[in-house]
């Protein structure tokens, strides 16, 4: 089964593009495109998926596909909502809704196709699969 890690990796390498390459000429911080690649991320918000898809010379459908929402899944949109704001508000030591393990949050700073500034709360459970996107 084809995953979004493996399908934006191999497409980069079609196209000869490094990952720094390729979050240059799509305007994307390095980390997220790494994180990406590195199953992180699997699921991204559209002005990302539109600028890979930009680059990497496919439609936005074909990646959307692939990704997984996992957090709405497991967790009500209530909890996610506000454990977004307490990471964009720099709040620490939050636990998994899911597992009650540590979540590793940060705090992504993205620009939209306006180059205006957006913070997007992020994190992944340090031992299951939940994670918050934005």
């Amino acid at each position: 089964m084809e995953t979004l890690a493996k399908f934006i990796q191999t497409r980069r390498k079609e196209l000869d593009i490094t990952p720094k390459g390729l979050a240059i000429a799509a305007n994307i911080p390095l980390d997220t495109i790494e994180d990406i690649e590195a199953g992180k991320e699997l699921f991204l918000p559209v002005t990302i998926r539109q600028s890979l898809a930009k680059i990497l010379k496919c439609e936005p459908d074909e990646i959307k596909r692939l990704e997984k929402d996992i957090a709405n899944d497991i967790v009500s949109p209530e909890i996610i909502e506000s454990l977004k704001q307490l990471i964009l508000n720099g709040a620490g030591g939050l636990k998994c809704p899911k597992c009650g393990a540590p979540l590793d949050t940060r705090v992504a700073r993205m620009y939209d196709l306006e180059d205006n500034l957006v913070l997007h709360a992020k994190a992944h459970c340090t031992k299951c699969p939940f994670q918050i996107h934005s």
